[in-house]
């Protein structure tokens, strides 16, 4: 009879989690999380089978951190906000779990960028809507445009480019809310994408 493992699979993901938040997916091999337990590999793979098992596993365990996150975010006062916010403080706090998450070439069933995006603009509608005053259509691409700059200031952030204080993040995304609101408000056809392009764009320059 095998001898029983000492350690639960709880314990062995959070231990393989450690080790992704100081060496990155790629540091996580049965020896590094073997090390981590201090413990031999075998009962990684008594436990797991494979290490693919156990990355799956650790991505899982990555989706909620980042949950305890966005759900801080949706607690806020302006809940889109919030989590826009939260989002770039994850990036921040967990680099190497948002590059886990969304800097990682997808490979099903794997959690990614789209997904994340796709998961909070569901939870984020009813609020614009409210707040805005919007249509559910006009809210999903105001969050949709304000999502695609908050990704891309929290991946210059994890790629050690970003040189925005979250001060100045917050005025960079409070400038762009105003502009998507504001588009929304008073260009018709503008959430459809059936606007004229060229006659909008005249009438700003001709001011």
């Amino acid at each position: 009879m095998a001898p029983k493992n000492k350690f639960t699979k709880e314990e062995m993901v959070a231990a393989a989690l450690q080790v992704v938040r100081t060496k990155g997916i790629e540091g996580l091999t049965a020896k590094t999380m073997a090390d981590a337990l201090g413990t031999s590999t075998q009962p990684i793979f008594t436990a797991f089978g494979s290490m693919d098992t156990v990355r799956q596993e650790v991505c899982a365990a990555a989706v909620r951190v980042y949950d305890r996150y966005t759900n801080a975010g949706l607690q806020e006062k302006i809940p889109f906000f919030g989590v826009g916010m939260q989002y770039i403080r994850f990036a921040r706090e967990e680099p190497e779990l948002y590059r886990l998450l969304f800097l990682t070439q997808k490979q099903a069933p794997s959690y990614g960028a789209m997904d994340a995006m796709l998961h909070l603009q569901e939870r984020v509608r009813p609020t614009l809507v409210q707040i805005y005053r919007i249509t559910p259509e006009e809210a999903d691409v105001y969050f949709r445009d304000l999502w695609l700059v908050v990704h891309s200031l929290a991946t210059l952030i994890v790629t050690g480019d970003c040189p925005y204080s979250d001060r100045e993040i917050g005025s960079i995304l409070t400038g762009f809310s105003l502009s998507i609101c504001k588009a929304i408000k008073e260009v018709p056809g503008f959430a459809a994408g059936t606007f004229d392009r060229d006659a909008v764009f005249r009438a700003l320059v001709g001011k």
